[in-house]
C-alpha cells in the first residue's frame, strides 16, 4: 500500500503525463478546419484609365475649394451627425465582440471559496437514532481553471470571423463619413446656387419693373399697344413665380443641412451671396458667386502613367470583401462541430475540514479532461455547414455587384463632370451672345429702328441665360463633388 508521500508523487506524475498528452495533441492536431480565406482578385483588379493623379489626403478634399463656410459646416457635421455616430458606435461594438471572441482561445480561471456541510449515515449501527447521522463540514479555497484546447480551430475561426466583422464595421464608418461629407457639400452647393439664382431673379425683377413703367407710360400716351403691356406683365408674373420656387429650394437646402449637422434650428450661414455677385455677370462676363469653385483651372488630360486601381479606395468595396472573409471563417466554425471538442478543467487550492487552518498540508488539485462529440446531430451540423457555404456565395455575389456598381458610379461621375464643364462653357458663351444681342437691340430701339417688343424679347433671353448660367455653376459644383464621392476623395484633378 502506498504511503502519503508516494501517493503524492504518483499524482504529480499522472498530472504531468496528462498535461503532456494534451499539449502534444494540441500541437499535432491544431490545423483549423474549413477553407483558408483567399480574397477575390479577378473582379477587384479592375482599373479605370486615369486622367487624374492620386490624391495624398483623400478625406480632406473639400478643403481644396478654400471656402470657410464649407469647412465650418463639414467640421460640424463630422462632430454632430447622428448617422456617423451610429457607425462609430458600431465600430466600438464590433471591436468589443472581437476582443471577447479572441479571448476564448485562452485558458480561463476564477478564484473562489466555499463551505460545504454534508450529512451522511453513520457507519456505527449501535448509535442512537439521533446520532445515526454524521455531518461533515469542509472549507475549500482555490482557483478553478478551464481551457478549451481547440484542436480543430473552431475558436480560431470564430476569432477570424469577429475580426473581419470588426474591420468591416470600420470600413462602413469610413463610407458613412465619405457620404456625409459629400451630402453636406452638395446641399451647401444647392443652397448657394439657389441664393445666386434668387439674387439674379431679384435683379431681373427690378429691370422688368423699370421696363413695365416705360411701357405703361407709352401706353397711356398712346405710343404702346395693350399687347406690349400684356407681354411685359406675363414676363413679370413668370419671374415672380420663379422667385417663389427659389425660396422653396433655399428652404429645402437649409432643412437638409440642419438635419445633416444634427441641429434643430434652421441652418444659417455666416455669409450669403451678395447682390454684387449676380451683378458681376453683367460687368465681368461671368458669375462671380459664392458657389464653391476650385481656385485653378482644371484640364481633363490623358496621362502615360500606369492605370490606377481606384477601387482600393472605395470603402463599400472593401467592406463587401470583409463580409466574404467573415463568412469564410464561419464555415470553419460550423465544420469544427464534425469533430470532438476537447477541454480541460482543473482546481488548484486548499481543502480542509471546518475548523482546521489552511496550510500546505491541505493543498489539493484536480485535472479533468473532457471530450464531447455531437455524433447524434451530424445531419444538423451538415445543414449548418451548408448554410454558411451558401452565405459565403451570397457575400461573394454581393461583393462582385458592389464592384460593378462602383465602376459604373466612378465612370459616370467622370463623364458627368466632364460634360458639365463643357455645358458651363457653352452656357457662358450663350450668355455673352444674349448680352451682345441685348446691347444691339437697345441701340436699335433708341435709334427708332426697332420695336419695343423686340427689345423685350432680347431682355427676356438675356435674363434666362443669366439664370441658366447660375444653374450650370451649381450643377458643375455638384458634379465635382460627385467625382470626389465616387472616388472616395482619392483624386487630385490636374491643373490646366
Amino acid at each position: 500500500m502506498l504511503n502519503l508521500s508516494q501517493s503524492k508523487r504518483v499524482k504529480r506524475v499522472t498530472f504531468k503525463r496528462t498535461a503532456i498528452a494534451i499539449l502534444v495533441a494540441s500541437l499535432t492536431a491544431c490545423a483549423s478546419v474549413g477553407p483558408d480565406y483567399q480574397a477575390p482578385t479577378k473582379v477587384n483588379e479592375q482599373v479605370i484609365d486615369s486622367q487624374y493623379s492620386q490624391a495624398e489626403h483623400s478625406l480632406d478634399w473639400w478643403q481644396a475649394f478654400d471656402d470657410a463656410e464649407l469647412n465650418r459646416i463639414v467640421s460640424l457635421a463630422l462632430a454632430q451627425n447622428r448617422t456617423l455616430l451610429q457607425a462609430s458606435l458600431n465600430v466600438e461594438r464590433a471591436q468589443a465582440i472581437f476582443g471577447d471572441t479572441d479571448n476564448d482561445t485562452l485558458p480561463k480561471g476564477s478564484l473562489g471559496g466555499s463551505h460545504q456541510s454534508l450529512k451522511s449515515p453513520s457507519a456505527n449501527p449501535s448509535a442512537s437514532m439521533q446520532d445515526n447521522d454524521s455531518i461533515i463540514r469542509t472549507n475549500q479555497v482555490g482557483a478553478n481553471l478551464s481551457w478549451d484546447v481547440d484542436l480543430f480551430g473552431k475558436l480560431r475561426r470564430a476569432s477570424e470571423a469577429a475580426k473581419a466583422n470588426s474591420e468591416q464595421a470600420r470600413l462602413l464608418w469610413r463610407e458613412a463619413k465619405i457620404q456625409l461629407i459629400s451630402q453636406v457639400a452638395s446641399s451647401y452647393g444647392e443652397l448657394r446656387g439657389a441664393e445666386l439664382r434668387h439674387q439674379v431673379a431679384k435683379d431681373n425683377r427690378a429691370s422688368i419693373a423699370q421696363s413695365r413703367s416705360i411701357i405703361h407710360s407709352r401706353f397711356e400716351a398712346g405710343f404702346a399697344s395693350e399687347l406690349e403691356l400684356a407681354r411685359i406683365d406675363a414676363q413679370r408674373y413668370e419671374l415672380e413665380a420663379n422667385l417663389l420656387q427659389l425660396e422653396q429650394d433655399k428652404a429645402r437646402a437649409k432643412a437638409t443641412l440642419s438635419a445633416l449637422l444634427g441641429q434643430t434650428e434652421v441652418y444659417a450661414a455666416n455669409a450669403s451671396v451678395s447682390a454684387s455677385a449676380a451683378q458681376s455677370i453683367a460687368t465681368k462676363g461671368s458669375a462671380v458667386s459664392q458657389i464653391p469653385t476650385l481656385k485653378q483651372p482644371l484640364a481633363m488630360m490623358d496621362t502615360a502613367a500606369e492605370p490606377v486601381n481606384y477601387l482600393q479606395h472605395r470603402a463599400d468595396v472593401a467592406a463587401a470583401e470583409r463580409a466574404i472573409a467573415s463568412t469564410s471563417a464561419k464555415i470553419g466554425v460550423a465544420s469544427a462541430d464534425l469533430y470532438p471538442n476537447v477541454s480541460v478543467s482543473g482546481f488548484l487550492g486548499f481543502i480542509a475540514p471546518a475548523g482546521v487552518s489552511l496550510s500546505s498540508d491541505n493543498q489539493a488539485w484536480s485535472v479533468a479532461p473532457n471530450i464531447s462529440w455531437q455524433l447524434a446531430d451530424l445531419s444538423s451540423i451538415k445543414s449548418r455547414i451548408k448554410v454558411t457555404e451558401i452565405e459565403q456565395q451570397i457575400a461573394l455575389a454581393e461583393f462582385e455587384q458592389t464592384v460593378f456598381n462602383a465602376l459604373a458610379d466612378m465612370r459616370l461621375s467622370l463623364t458627368g463632370y466632364s460634360l458639365s464643364q463643357q455645358q458651363l462653357a457653352k452656357t457662358e458663351l450663350q450668355w455673352q451672345a444674349t448680352l451682345t444681342a441685348l446691347n444691339i437691340e437697345k441701340a436699335r430701339y433708341q435709334a427708332g429702328t426697332s420695336e419695343f417688343l423686340a427689345l423685350l424679347d432680347a431682355e427676356r433671353e438675356q435674363l434666362r441665360s443669366q439664370d441658366k448660367l447660375a444653374q450650370m455653376q451649381q450643377q458643375s459644383f455638384s458634379q465635382l463633388v460627385n467625382v470626389y464621392r465616387s472616388f472616395a476623395g482619392s483624386l487630385s484633378l490636374t491643373e490646366g
